[in-house]
């Protein structure tokens, strides 16, 4: 089978570059061809690529300001190859990239992955470009696509609302986790080293691109108000500028906390294993997320994790009692911070259910082998 995945691939993306990569080692122990398809900008960096595997960087053009990933060149590549394939496998939407083979009157079986875009937080948030682009282009394309992959539930009822009806193919497929990775981590003390935090200091970590879904307008005022009742934690920071940088360094500067917030930026690799691994707690109270792979590295890394329900897959984290849930208001973070910070035997045994829930429900190897299954009833082979 001949699988092209058209995606933005760079590392300031987030979670689908990860969730491609991982799809693809194990589609290749499976037989399969893999070829990824981006726009590219200048200064991007491409995300790491399987070996392998075939990759096709394309252009961004100017407009991509306005239509995101627009992209002449991609178009075109798409109008010469894009029969080639047994199956093209969108990642998200709104963007021009996953119109674009529609657009180029491509003939072979598409699969759609949401990824959380269709929530309606995620809606809401530029609704009137958002409402004119589906009359325009999203809901024909959702309704004659063959299979929408979605993770959750919540999605399928994101699906029917935005559609205004059932999509015939909808299957959930939730996201994988290479757990090797994870098997050896790094030693203790090489995050706190690098970054000058002391040892009598615990770490609160947030790892996400930075942006206002992910709950940071309630985390940061959650996080001062902690700081107003012990001075025994810091907040560290990391991933790429998504839209709210600005508003978070203005923040710490006001309240003058350069010494209990840094922003380190993005990491990957052992630095970011390095970072889980030294971390007392991972927070992500986000607003909208399709399936956070980064939570999902945080609760098989060990790290006791503070999340909302909306992280994709929030009723398996509240049946097995593998997170600490909090409710999208400054009270709960804060009072979820600190019950995590004061209560170690809860901490850990939080902890112990998440690596156990990953472990047995999230396993790359078995997540991927069902998607397989879905492409093979679409393939035209």
């Amino acid at each position: 089978m001949k699988i092209l995945n058209i995606c933005g691939y760079s590392w300031d993306i987030g979670g689908p570059p990860k969730i491609i990569y991982d799809h693809a080692i194990e589609q290749l122990k499976n037989g399969a061809e893999v070829t990824i398809l981006t726009p590219i900008s200048e200064g991007q960096k491409v995300y790491d690529v399987p070996q392998g595997v075939k990759i096709v960087t394309c252009q961004r053009h100017w407009l991509a300001k306005f239509w995101p990933e627009f992209s002449p060149e991609l178009y075109y590549w798409l109008k010469m190859h894009g029969n080639e394939y047994d199956v093209i496998h969108i990642h998200g939407v709104w963007h021009f990239a996953g119109v674009a083979p529609y657009l180029a009157g491509v003939k072979t079986p598409k699969c759609i992955t949401i990824h959380g875009l269709l929530d309606r937080w995620a809606v809401r948030h530029g609704y009137w470009k958002k409402f004119l682009f589906g009359l325009l282009f999203q809901k024909n394309i959702l309704r004659k696509t063959e299979l929408i992959q979605i993770n959750n539930l919540d999605e399928q009822e994101d699906v029917r609302l935005f559609l205004g009806e059932e999509h015939p193919n909808v299957v959930i497929v939730p996201n994988g986790m290479n757990l090797a990775t994870f098997e050896n981590l790094p030693p203790k003390g090489i995050f706190r080293e690098k970054f000058g935090v002391p040892n009598d200091k615990k770490i609160v970590l947030f790892l996400s691109r930075i942006n206002i879904k992910k709950g940071l307008d309630m985390l940061l005022p959650a996080f001062a108000e902690l700081l107003k009742e012990r001075d025994d934690c810091v907040l560290m920071m990391a991933g790429p500028d998504d839209g709210y940088l600005k508003e978070t360094q203005d923040f710490i500067a006001q309240h003058k906390l350069e010494t209990k917030i840094q922003l380190v930026g993005m990491l990957t690799g052992t630095e970011k294993l390095a970072a889980f691994v030294d971390a007392d707690v991972f927070a992500l109270p986000s607003y909208s997320e399709g399936f956070s792979i980064a939570t999902l590295e945080a609760l098989i890394s060990g790290v006791p994790s503070l999340l909302s329900d909306r992280v994709g897959f929030g009723p398996a984290i509240k049946e097995t009692n593998a997170a600490h849930l909090v409710e999208l208001n400054v009270p709960s973070i804060k009072n979820g911070l600190r019950k995590l910070l004061d209560e170690p035997e809860y901490a850990a045994q939080l902890a112990e259910n998440g690596k156990k829930l990953v472990r047995t429900r999230y396993d790359i190897q078995i997540v991927a082998k069902q998607l397989l299954k879905e492409f093979e009833k679409i393939s035209r082979r």
